[in-house]
């Protein structure tokens, strides 16, 4: 299965998803503003645990948080060291290489909080985002479904 396909099927899923505008949208919106945060390799399992404790779609959420991958995530941990950082007023060497927040324990406490504080902090708006996008493909669904 070539990507193109891949993304065609996901598509398919996600439109398939259950629920009114807002559950469906909650989830992703809880997906997605973990993604951002540098909690790998825990980011589903929050997820999750989030969406059954708002009532939000856990599928949904599931999804989500693949808006962290590969291209995005140097640029999330970069973001989350650096607002983190200014926050808390602390200075530390950030080095790329840390994948995971297991690897980020070893700069230490100062350093992990500060990214997981940055991240909290920029997951809000692409969160906030995916709410109301996501909200807004599924009614116009739920609208074609009625016709």
């Amino acid at each position: 299965m070539n990507l193109r396909e891949k993304i065609r099927q996901s598509i398919i899923r996600f439109k398939e998803l259950n629920g009114d505008p807002h559950y469906v949208a909650l989830g992703m919106a809880i997906g997605v503003f973990i993604s951002v945060t540098p909690t790998i390799p825990f980011h589903t399992a929050i997820a999750l645990a989030l969406a059954f404790i708002l009532r939000g779609s856990k599928a949904a959420a599931a999804i989500g948080v693949w808006f962290s991958n590969p291209l995005t995530i140097p640029l999330f941990y970069k973001g989350s060291y650096d607002v983190g950082m200014y926050i808390l007023g602390n200075s530390a060497p950030f080095n790329i290489e840390y994948e995971s927040i297991l690897e980020l324990l070893k700069l230490g406490a100062d350093v992990t909080i500060a990214m997981i504080a940055g991240g909290v902090i920029l997951g809000i708006l692409p969160g906030i985002l995916a709410y109301f996008i996501t909200r807004r493909i599924f009614i116009k669904i739920r609208l074609r479904k009625k016709s």
